[in-house]
């Protein structure tokens, strides 16, 4: 039993000293591979964080060259709103002001009358028949136009250039009967109206510059104009005449600075009004006769051809008088009417009903010095054509403007001291008119 007990007892002991050698070298064991551990990561995010910062060091460039060209487009985005909403409220209260600016000299650069020239033959290229709905279609939806209002199937309009010159369905533009009106000779956008009164004449483009109707008519215009005498400060009953070209020099007019150097200033005659309609792509091109007049002659200016848009007509000087535009002239029930379809980009080409030999947006002759107007006396003389209100006159190959300059009844005491009738415009500047709509009316006394 004593052996047995004192076997026992080392038994014991040495299995204790083993587990006490075993938990010891277990602990150590994991002490080290804690350390180990420890200094992996440690070393590992020393390491990290080395390639961290360099990698920071490069990334932050790339996020900052990437903000600062946000930043940029988006200043300019906003500059471009901010100027798009001062249009748009100057638009509003009638007060765009002229400011000229690199484009518009860039545009002086560019070979426009070529450029026109060459879009005058492209559109006048035979569409297969099964493209053309499309082709038109999808014209009408860049520009607005009404395909309900169109005369003809879309498939016989052989090319874009007869779609651009089309006719409408009959009955579409009615003509105003009252016997004491002028219509709108096209459909487009009321631009600038009023009487003119001043010394020379001059027709608003935009506010801070003006022309002068003399310049847009051309030097032998029949503009009822009253010379104006410096000493008495009286007028004198002085007006023009077509047959007295020869006693004007045509070097008074000149398409790089259009200013007509009369030896006198000049007054226009009382009652004498302007009407500026602008025609956008998409409108109806044809140009109707605003009254019964007789058409005496027509004057033809080989001009620039610049765009006619709203952004132009800021930015471009004398637009309206170095544009190519084909005037007529003559005589309503209420005395002188001048008409002038002035071109634009893309549109050189101005076909006159009443002449169908015309040809306009020629190569030039001459390119440092402009070509004098080339005119044309309607026979007989004195009498001309005769066009009724609504008759068909002109079309434009795609969009421009229109400028009526006409003399309209005024307010005259008369010998029963009652006054006779005055012509006043039912329009307003932006309307959106249509041929044959009453730009202005009077009554009879």
């Amino acid at each position: 039993m004593k052996f047995r007990a004192s076997q026992r007892i080392p038994c014991f002991t040495y299995n204790g000293r083993f587990s006490h050698t075993h938990a010891q070298r277990f602990h150590f064991t994991t002490f080290l591979r804690k350390v180990q551990a420890t200094e992996a990561r440690a070393s590992l995010n020393r390491g990290g964080s080395s390639s961290n910062s360099s990698s920071q060091g490069n990334t932050l460039l790339l996020p900052g060259a990437t903000v600062a060209t946000i930043v940029m487009l988006g200043l300019l985005h906003a500059r471009r709103l901010y100027d798009d909403q001062k249009i748009e409220d100057a638009r509003e209260k009638g007060i765009l002001e002229f400011q000229p600016d690199v484009k518009a000299t860039f545009m002086r650069l560019l070979p426009l009358r070529s450029i026109s020239r060459f879009w005058g033959t492209l559109t006048s290229v035979e569409l297969p028949m099964w493209l053309r709905p499309s082709v038109y279609k999808g014209w009408a939806r860049a520009f607005h136009s009404n395909l309900e209002e169109v005369a003809l199937p879309l498939e016989e309009y052989a090319s874009l250039r007869e779609f651009f010159v089309r006719r409408l369905k009959e009955g579409t533009r009615p003509i105003d009967p009252d016997p004491c009106c002028l219509i709108s000779p096209v459909d487009g956008t009321v631009l600038q109206f009023g009487e003119l009164k001043e010394v020379g004449a001059m027709i608003e483009q935009v506010k801070g510059f003006s022309y002068s109707v003399s310049s847009l008519l051309g030097a032998s215009s029949l503009l009822p104009m009253s010379v104006v005498d410096d000493n008495t400060n009286q007028d004198g009953g002085q007006e023009g005449s077509m047959d007295d070209t020869n006693q004007k020099s045509w070097w008074r007019v000149s398409l790089a600075s259009p200013k007509v150097r009369d030896p006198a200033p000049a007054r226009p005659m009382k009652g004498l009004f302007y009407c500026v309609i602008y025609l956008s792509p998409g409108d109806y091109h044809r140009i109707h006769s605003p009254a019964d007049w007789n058409v005496f002659g027509r004057r033809h200016f080989s001009g620039r051809l610049f765009p006619m848009n709203e952004r132009a007509t800021r930015t471009i000087r004398n637009l309206y008088v170095e544009n190519e535009r084909v005037v007529l002239e003559g005589k309503w029930q209420e005395g002188f009417m001048a008409m002038a379809a002035v071109g634009a980009t893309n549109i050189g080409s101005i076909e006159l009903f009443i002449e169908p030999t015309l040809r306009t947006n020629r190569p030039w002759k001459k390119l440092l010095h402009p070509e004098p107007p080339e005119e044309q006396v309607y026979e007989p003389r004195g009498t001309g054509v005769l066009l009724k209100k609504g008759d068909e006159l002109a079309a434009f190959n795609m969009g421009s403007t229109v400028v009526l300059v006409f003399q309209a009844p005024i307010l005259q005491p008369s010998a029963d001291k009652s006054s006779s009738a005055e012509f006043s415009f039912c329009i307003k500047k932006g309307d959106r008119v249509h041929m044959g709509e009453a730009l202005g009316r009077w009554h009879d006394p």
